[in-house]
């Protein structure tokens, strides 16, 4: 167990922009893991690398020191400045034995993650195995490792309610316009086309056919979104011109002021008066009070549900302890797992040896005396030979388990 070794830069000690500069991109990633792991010696290696961490799990006998941590970081051969090499290797954090089987454990369950039960960690953590593991950089207790790592995220995910309520503002925005009930065939009128309305588009293409506008100043990217969504695009300019109609709108901007003044919002209805859906995810708002004082409209904007996302985020804080619970629980009976695993490899040649001397024994031994039996005589001996060989060999592996996990203590 002390051989398992973890080397990470986390959002908790690191600024996100500079975690950037630590990410090995796709295309360098396996010279240079071939390269960390020629330089350092380590038997088993892969790596993680997402926009919230870097960290790198080892499997080998190096003590993981000052020295370590300083050849570690130069077999990296990262492109940092100078002035900054200090800093950043300070930065580093490390875990070693029982600590690095937790906190790898806390990572998959995205109990360590920037937004407490997210569960896209999981998948990242496993296609980065994956990867490592077709590259013929892990080998049997990383594959033991994981099996127990995705085992134990599943029941985290499954047994607590860690990431069953909603934190995403555009999650909860849908869920609320989901909720108010849609005409059949909703016409969307989309103002911006920056990444919270890229976000909620992947709610909204649901409905696969409704009418989609998408105004915005950067017509190129209007147009990207209008295509996402199989619609029209125009520039936001034209906007208070729009005469199609709508029965929700969706806003998000950068602007300063309400874009979408009364003046604008009764030349976009027209002479629909029916009440509609308004969706306001900027800050500050995109719609005016005058908007509000003035239309029966359903308004769902940003602080309300911010609210609830907060809320949301609290109650699965609250749910750390019974995660963690489930982690320590999967620990305790993957130690026992690993014990045996580890009787196994150490006998792994018993089965063949035993295999040999049989073949010897009745094939030069007693040669003379097994070739003079009749075919039936030779049959039951070689029937009592082939049950005594599965005993020699079930019986001490069983045995050895059990004592090994009763009286040892893992490495």
């Amino acid at each position: 167990m002390k051989n398992l070794k973890v080397i990470a830069y986390t959002h908790k000690n690191v600024d996100l922009k500079d975690l950037g500069n630590l990410v090995i991109c796709d295309e360098e990633l396996d010279p240079k893991l071939l390269q960390l792991k020629n330089i350092l010696k380590t038997s088993e290696l892969f790596y993680i690398g997402t926009c919230n961490r870097v960290e790198f799990v080892f499997y080998d006998e190096n003590k993981l020191d000052d020295e370590f941590k300083e050849r570690f970081f130069e077999a990296l051969s990262i492109s940092v400045p100078e002035c900054k090499f200090s800093p950043v290797l300070s930065q580093l954090e490390s875990y070693e034995g029982l600590e690095a089987i937790n906190h790898l454990f806390r990572i998959s369950c995205s109990l360590e993650s920037l937004v407490v039960g997210e569960k896209e960690i999981l998948a990242q953590v496993r296609k980065a195995y994956e990867r490592s593991r077709a590259a013929g950089f892990t080998g049997d207790f990383m594959r033991m490792l994981m099996n127990q790592l995705v085992k134990t995220a599943k029941e985290v995910y499954t047994r607590t309610d860690i990431s069953r309520k909603p934190i995403s503002v555009v999650s909860l925005a849908y869920r609320s316009l989901r909720d108010l009930g849609l005409v059949e065939n909703p016409r969307f009128l989309i103002v911006g086309a920056g990444e919270t309305n890229q976000n909620i588009a992947k709610y909204i293409q649901k409905h696969k056919d409704s009418e989609f506008i998408v105004f915005n100043r950067t017509v190129e990217k209007a147009e990207a979104l209008a295509k996402e969504l199989n619609g029209k695009a125009y520039p936001l300019s034209e906007l208070e011109n729009y005469r199609g109609g709508f029965d929700v709108l969706i806003t998000c901007t950068g602007s300063t002021e309400a874009i979408i003044t009364n003046e604008i919002y009764q030349k976009l209805i027209g002479d629909d008066h029916s009440k509609k859906t308004i969706i306001d995810l900027a800050v500050p708002n995109d719609i005016s009070e005058d908007v509000l004082k003035n239309n029966a409209i359903n308004y769902i904007e940003v602080s309300s549900l911010q609210s609830i996302a907060n809320k949301n985020l609290q109650d699965r804080y609250e749910e750390l302890v019974h995660a963690e619970r489930i982690i320590d629980e999967n620990i305790q009976e993957f130690l026992p797992l690993l014990k045996q695993r580890k009787v196994e490899l150490a006998m792994r040649e018993v089965p063949q040896k035993v295999k040999e001397i049989n073949s010897f024994a009745l094939n030069t031994v007693f040669a003379r005396e097994v070739g003079s039996l009749d075919e039936n005589s030779r049959a039951v001996l070689e029937k009592v030979v082939n049950y005594l060989e599965k005993k020699y060999i079930s019986v001490p592996m069983v045995m050895a388990k059990e004592i090994l996990v009763k009286n040892s203590e893992i490495e």
